[in-house]
C-alpha cells in the first residue's frame, strides 16, 4: 500500500460518535465534568473509532523503531553509536525500562530496526526492516534521499498495519537512537518555525559545551537547507532521521484504521508533527501520552493541539511515557462501558 493511498484514507473524527459520548457522560452517576480530561479524551476516542463506547484500548503494542544518526559524529552525545545496536539488543532480552514498563501494563514490545549502523542478531520480537545503516550528517548533506524517506514512512504505516490485523486495538510510539534528539529538535523547529535554541535539549544529559555545540549544528543544518514545511517529506529527508520518518508513517497508518495511538516523548512528537503535516486529521488517533522534559515536545504539542496526560518530568524515550499512559487511556474508555446512568441505577440528579 503507497503512502498517497494511507494519506486519502485518513478522515475526520466522526461528530456523530463524539456527540454521543459527550450525552452518555452527561448522564453517568458522578458530577458532569467531575473526571475532567478523561471526559475529554472518551469523547475524543469515540470520535476516532466512530462509535459510542468505543472500543477498548487492548490489547496494546508498542513498538521501538531504532536508527543511527549521521550527526553523531558532530558530537551531539556524549554516547558511543554502537549503544544503539546494544539497546536493541537489551529491548529484545527484556531487560530495558520499557520491558518492565510493558510486562506491568500487559502490552507486547515489538523493535523495528529500521537504521541502526551495527550489525544485530535477531529475536522473536525484532523486526528487519532497515533502510539503511544509519543516516547521513544532516549538517553536510541531506540526512535521506527522498526514497529512503518514503521507504521509512511506508515501513512504518506496514507495522502499524500488521499490529492492528494481528489484533491490536492500541498503538504506542517507541523510539531508539544515539543522537535521535538532534534531528528531532531540527524537525520540530523546521515544522514549527521556532528557533533551535527553543526547541533544543540536553537529551541523555550532555553538559553546557555539548548543548552548545548541539544547537548550533541543528541551527547550522536548518540554515543549510531551508526545510519548507508545506512538504513533509522533504523536510523528514532533509534534517530527520529514519526512526521518526517510519514513527510518522505509523501515526499515519494507525489514523488510517481508526485505532489510537499514544505518542511518547520528544522524537515520537517531532515524528507527529511530520505525520500531521501529511495528514491534518491524522492528529484524531493521536493521545499525547505524558511531556517529555525536552523543552521541544512541549512546543510540538501545543502545535498539535494535544494536551499530555502526565507530566513526570521523564526523558528516556523508549516508550516508557506512553506505556504509563496506557491505563490512563482505558480508563477513559472503560467509563463509557461500565458506569451506570441516573436512569439505570436508580440514582437522583441534582
Amino acid at each position: 500500500m503507497s503512502l498517497e493511498t494511507t494519506i486519502a484514507a485518513i478522515r475526520p473524527a466522526d461528530e456523530a460518535a463524539m456527540a454521543a459520548a459527550r450525552e452518555r457522560q452527561a448522564r453517568l452517576t458522578k458530577p458532569a465534568g467531575s473526571l475532567g480530561a478523561l471526559e475529554d479524551l472518551s469523547v475524543r476516542l469515540a470520535g476516532l473509532a466512530g462509535q459510542c463506547p468505543p472500543p477498548l484500548p487492548e490489547p496494546a503494542t508498542v513498538a521501538i523503531f531504532a536508527g543511527d544518526h549521521g550527526v553523531h559524529a558532530r558530537g551531539v552525545s556524549p554516547w558511543p553509536q554502537e549503544v544503539t545496536a546494544q539497546m536493541v539488543a537489551n529491548f529484545v532480552a527484556g531487560g530495558a525500562v520499557i520491558n518492565a514498563f510493558a510486562r506491568q501494563n500487559g502490552a507486547d514490545v515489538l523493535v523495528v530496526d529500521v537504521g541502526v549502523a551495527h550489525q544485530l542478531f535477531g529475536g522473536p520480537n525484532l523486526l528487519d526492516a532497515n533502510v539503511r545503516h544509519g543516516t547521513r550528517d544532516l549538517t553536510a548533506e541531506p540526512a535521506m534521499t527522498p526514497a529512503e524517506t518514503r521507504q521509512a514512512l511506508e515501513t512504518g504505516v506496514s507495522v502499524a498495519h500488521a499490529l492492528i490485523d494481528g489484533g491490536a486495538r492500541c498503538l504506542l510510539t517507541g523510539d531508539m537512537g544515539i543522537g535521535n534528539t538532534t534531528p528531532a529538535a531540527a524537525l520540530i523547529a523546521a515544522f514549527t518555525g521556532r528557533p533551535a535554541e527553543d526547541v533544543t535539549g540536553r537529551g541523555t544529559g550532555i553538559d553546557d559545551e555539548t548543548y552548545a555545540r548541539k544547537v548550533a549544528v541543528i541551527a547550522d543544518a536548518l540554515a543549510r537547507h531551508t526545510p519548507d514545511p508545506a512538504d513533509p517529506v522533504a523536510v523528514l529527508g532533509a534534517v530527520g532521521g529514519l526512526e521518526h520518518a517510519a514513527l510518522a508513517g505509523f501515526l499515519l497508518g494507525a489514523a488510517e484504521r481508526r485505532v489510537p495511538v499514544i505518542v511518547d516523548g520528544v522524537i515520537a512528537a517531532s515524528a507527529a508533527l511530520a505525520a500531521a503535516a501529511l495528514a491534518p486529521d491524522a492528529v484524531a488517533a493521536m493521545v499525547a501520552g505524558h511531556l517529555s522534559a525536552e523543552p521541544g515536545a512541549a512546543v510540538a504539542l501545543a502545535h498539535l493541539g494535544l494536551t499530555p496526560l502526565l507530566d513526570l518530568g521523564l526523558r528516556l524515550g523508549e516508550g516508557t511515557g506512553a506505556l504509563l499512559a496506557l491505563p490512563i487511556v482505558a480508563a477513559a474508555v472503560r467509563v463509557l462501558h461500565d458506569v451506570a446512568t441516573f436512569d439505570s441505577a436508580g440514582v437522583s440528579e441534582k
